[in-house]
């Protein structure tokens, strides 16, 4: 089993308190557990957000394209230091501003593996230019900018090739920017 599945994530309450704690794994076993969770969008001066196509190794949502990147903190574990550690590991992008925009909940099952996402997923937003250098390849299997508009469409045409938080971290985004 990949050693990140033993790694410890914070249960929390509807209201995104703290009550417990538990691998990563059985997290995400059906039904799903609600834990806490962090979604990076990464935005270059043009508007453009970086997205990635996740990995094949991974064990929930693979070959879907998601934001830069994602990931859990450790319980206690200051939110931007965990998505700083993330980037690096994904990606090798280190130095960015990260600011959290809202908090997005959602529950969905792969139907490939049967592993349920169930989170209360902090949205945090940096700006970035140009492309990443570092790209772990058991993480990552590609990267591309879009356009907010233009990655809204394909989600709608194609949302099976998406991982399922991205239309809502999108959205929470833009919400923050119109509010």
């Amino acid at each position: 089993m990949n050693t990140r599945e033993q790694h410890l994530v914070e249960l929390v309450g509807t209201d995104g308190s703290a009550i417990g704690e538990t691998t990563v794994d059985l997290a995400h076993r059906a039904p799903g557990r609600l834990h806490r969770a962090f979604s990076v969008l990464l935005v270059s001066p043009e508007g453009k957000v970086l997205v990635q196509r996740r990995a094949a190794v991974k064990t929930r949502f693979p070959l879907r394209w998601a934001n830069a990147c994602c990931g859990h903190p450790g319980p206690g574990e200051a939110l931007v230091e965990a998505a700083d550690r993330r980037l690096m590991e994904e990606l090798g992008v280190t130095a960015v501003p990260l600011r959290e925009v809202g908090v997005y909940v959602y529950q969905a099952a792969d139907p490939d593996s049967g592993r349920v996402e169930f989170e209360y997923d902090h949205v945090l937003v940096g700006p970035y230019s140009g492309d990443p250098t570092d790209v772990d390849p058991d993480e990552v299997a590609a990267v591309d900018w879009v356009t907010p508009a233009e990655l809204a469409q394909r989600i709608t045409r194609s949302p099976e090739s998406y991982a399922p938080w991205l239309a809502g971290v999108l959205d929470t985004w833009q919400a923050s920017a119109n509010g």
